[in-house]
């Protein structure tokens, strides 16, 4: 997925003017039916051929240029934290997630659309600059989020590096290195979500073990009391302010 996306919108950034071209003739030509009394063509609209583009790419974008990784997989391993794998269920934690995204990325969403997209949609701007204008915030955010280490690292696996800016790094090396940090990141505020679970597990464990409770599952007696303290600290408001505030710069 993460090579896929760059190749993606490099595959867009070549399409662009090609498409604009045949937007200024109306279309684009799809089937064309002959018969006796004359013929008639089909066209595509180009709005309809970009919004079918976007369609396709967008689950690559979503989990490659976006703060969604970072916040999907801290809420999996708070689930196992809670030592309730399956609560909430996968479809709660993936519409949190999205939406948690749609939150974090509003101010980039906002831009892009503003710089590019409109202003395309307006005849404006052109399909390679608006492509530009589009792709920029999510750039900047991605650089942002990004550990300058791993830059270094998969410039210098690429062949292209040492960048001179962050203007100069290539899509093909900005999304995998960003998304390497992102991982980091949710690992790393998921240890920060375990401990204090951890030390109730413990202390469970050595007060049935003190007791001679051997055959008690400890983990089905600190579920209770992990869940009372999640709940008692209005754990879910904590943590996703503490995701959104991971973002800010």
């Amino acid at each position: 997925m993460r090579r896929v996306a760059p190749l993606l919108l490099l595959i867009a950034a070549l399409a662009l003017p090609a498409l604009a071209v045949a937007a200024e003739a109306g279309g684009l030509p799809v089937l064309s039916v002959e018969s006796k009394g004359g013929g008639q063509t089909y066209s595509l609209t180009i709005q309809v051929l970009v919004l079918m583009t976007l369609l396709s790419v967008l689950p690559a974008i979503l989990l490659s240029m976006t703060a969604f990784t970072r916040i999907v997989i801290v809420l999996s391993i708070l689930r196992q934290a809670l030592g309730t794998p399956q609560t909430p269920p996968n479809q709660v934690v993936l519409g949190l997630a999205l939406f948690m995204t749609l939150f974090v990325m509003s101010p980039v969403l906002n831009q892009s659309w503003s710089e590019g997209v409109k202003p395309y949609l307006d005849n404006q701007l052109g399909g390679e600059a608006a492509l530009t204008k589009t792709v920029t915030p999510l750039r900047e955010f991605m650089l942002k989020q990004t550990r300058e280490s791993d830059l270094v690292s998969f410039g210098r696996i690429s062949g292209q590096g040492p960048f001179a800016d962050p203007e100069a790094v290539p899509l093909a090396v900005l999304v995998p290195a960003f998304l390497t940090s992102e991982l980091k990141t949710a690992f790393q505020i998921g240890f920060m979500i375990f401990i204090p679970f951890l030390i109730i597990d413990l202390v469970v464990a050595s007060v049935l073990m003190s007791m001679g409770m051997m055959m008690l599952s400890p983990m089905l007696v600190s579920l209770p009391f992990k869940l009372m303290l999640f709940v008692l600290v209005d754990g879910w408001t904590l943590l996703m302010g503490t995701l959104a505030a991971s973002f800010a710069t």
